[in-house]
């Protein structure tokens, strides 16, 4: 690891003095410190935001639920409106790394994190998002894990958030604080495709942070499946979070997104499409998760992941429906 500074801030008026083009936020730690120690990250500062008094909190406002960034997944886990209100998010924090990893790493850090592609992740290979060249090894080399959508940009690594595809399926909005002041935008605005910028996934800039996670009106006919390689501690393979608006057992609307199958969170429009309007069942949930396959351009080794994507597609509308499998 190389040497830096360490700051810490008590702000986020001093968060945002702090960093700068060499500086990084450092909030749980469970991703940023390994890629230091990598040498994939190196930067000359390193900013401590954990002690911003007010970003750990979880809040009930008016229409929704407000969470600090610096919420860790276990007290969101624990967090009985959570639970209740949001299970789509709270499933989708199951399954993201282990207990001990969950009671350190924050909701804002999960947002944004790096992507987990090998190519990105060791420093020996040629890789475009992490500034050691122009191109991407993961196209014509080992890329099972790697995009199935957009995979005609100059990235085909995965987005590393598992938060994220439930909190863009509830429609959440962003807090950000910079320079400038601070900003809250919807939260599909907050992602960014690699022909924008490969080297980036957000539209942070250097010297800004995401403060709060504000969540809309309840969800409690919502649900995350996720797909695993293996029963313990893994990346996923693909994962679908989806809201359902009912009237009765028919879906009036619905918001579906897939996480670990494009370089950022993958909104579902054709799925949501196939199910507006019927009645959820197995026959339409198998409809819509055939729609949602709409687009996807596998790679040479990944095209499995189309299978494995149609079922957690099929089995969240159903949970989110019914509460249960069937």
């Amino acid at each position: 690891m190389k040497a830096f500074t360490y700051k810490s801030v008590t702000s986020e008026e001093q968060a945002v003095k702090a960093l700068g083009a060499n500086a990084v936020p450092l909030a749980g730690g469970t991703s940023l410190l390994n890629l230091m120690k990598e040498r994939v990250l190196e930067p000359e500062v390193v900013v401590n935001l954990k002690d911003i008094k007010g970003l750990a909190q979880v809040e009930a406002i008016a229409d929704g639920l407000r969470i600090g960034a610096n919420a860790t997944l276990a007290a969101l886990l624990e967090n009985k409106a959570v639970r209740s209100s949001y299970p789509v998010l709270a499933q989708a924090l199951e399954t993201v790394g282990t207990p001990q990893i969950r009671n350190m790493a924050t909701l804002g850090g999960n947002l944004c994190a790096r992507t987990p592609c090998w190519y990105y992740m060791h420093e020996s290979f040629p890789c475009a998002k992490a500034g050691r060249g122009n191109t991407c090894p993961a196209k014509e080399g080992e890329n099972e894990f790697n995009a199935i959508f957009a995979t005609d940009g100059p990235c085909v690594s995965v987005h590393a958030s598992s938060a994220a595809p439930a909190l863009v399926a509830l429609g959440a909005k962003v807090r950000i604080v910079g320079a400038s002041g601070a900003r809250e935008i919807d939260i599909e605005k907050f992602f960014t495709l690699p022909k924008d910028n490969v080297q980036k996934e957000n539209v942070l800039a250097a010297n800004e942070i995401v403060t709060h996670i504000t969540l809309p009106k309840p969800a409690p006919k919502s649900a995350t499946y996720v797909v695993l390689q293996k029963g313990s501690h893994d990346w996923p393979v693909c994962q679908a979070s989806v809201v359902l608006d009912l009237a009765g057992d028919t879906a009036k609307s619905s918001r579906i997104c897939l996480g670990a199958v494009a370089p950022i969170p993958w909104r579902a429009a054709a799925a949501e499409a196939a199910l507006a309007g019927q009645k959820v069942s197995e026959a339409t949930a198998s409809k819509a998760a055939e729609a949602a396959l709409t687009g996807a351009a596998p790679l040479a080794q990944n095209g499995y992941k189309k299978q494995s994507l149609k079922a957690a597609v099929k089995r969240a509308i159903l949970v989110a429906a019914t509460g249960k499998w069937r």
